[in-house]
């Protein structure tokens, strides 16, 4: 009888998990690992599961805020260093003569990594079920979205400080120290001078959108779920 009772336990999809052996706990080191958790809490809590609140400790709550946080500022990164490179060097000086395909394609450059992961974390919405896995990905977008936010609004104090403070003045002072070449990289700054604020307020939009566009997704889902739940209810009640 206690070897049936055992074998019960083992086929039994309500029957808790309780995990005991904490070195085989790998925790998650990027955002594909931490989508990756968050996928198995799903499969778990979908089919009834009943995972105690606790199973996401503090700790493990913590890494997938601190993935978050790491993603959102390779991200922010990745496009604070690319994008003056196109805006300002490539396209007004290298790629002035492109046509209008292959500016497109080549200005898409610097967005990729913040919509691949835009992408990747809007798609983990659908996963939104159960505590556990709400827990989870509302601890790896928090961290996202505030590394995000964060790096918008310093790339636009910092653009704006430097549109301020870029008088003819403190600029031929600046570039007077490179000799022959002081001239041409004077007319060349005030060329591209009237695209600052322009790319900084883009460049932030697009970090904000990137960071709220996950959120907006999972509360539309979450919305749409639990209007089909009351929905079935009302069927079955009728």
């Amino acid at each position: 009888m206690g070897k049936d009772w055992e074998n019960k336990g083992q086929s039994d999809t309500n029957a808790q998990i309780i995990t005991t052996d904490n070195g085989r706990i790998y925790k998650p080191s990027n955002l594909l690992n931490a989508i990756s958790e968050i996928q198995q809490f799903y499969v778990i809590e979908s089919k009834g599961q009943n995972i105690p609140a606790e199973f996401l400790t503090l700790d493990r709550t913590l890494d997938f805020f601190k993935i978050g946080i790491k993603s959102g500022f390779h991200e922010g990164f990745a496009l604070i260093l690319l994008f003056p490179v196109f805006h300002f060097y490539l396209f007004p000086f290298v790629f002035h003569k492109l046509d209008t395909f292959s500016h497109l394609m080549f200005g898409s450059i610097p967005y990729l990594v913040l919509l691949i992961n835009t992408a990747m974390c809007t798609y983990i919405s659908r996963y939104y079920v159960g505590n556990i896995t709400r827990k989870a990905i509302n601890s790896l977008l928090l961290g996202r979205a505030m590394s995000l936010l964060l790096k918008a609004f310093l790339l636009y104090v910092i653009y704006l400080i430097l549109y301020r403070l870029s008088t003819p003045e403190n600029i031929w002072k600046l570039v007077i120290h490179f000799g022959s070449m002081a001239e041409k990289i004077y007319y060349g700054f005030f060329e591209i001078k009237p695209h600052l604020m322009p790319v900084a307020v883009k460049s932030s939009i697009l970090m904000v959108i990137a960071a709220i566009c996950p959120y907006g997704s999972v509360y539309l889902l979450d919305l749409w779920h639990r209007y089909r739940i009351k929905r079935n209810a009302k069927i079955i009640s009728a």
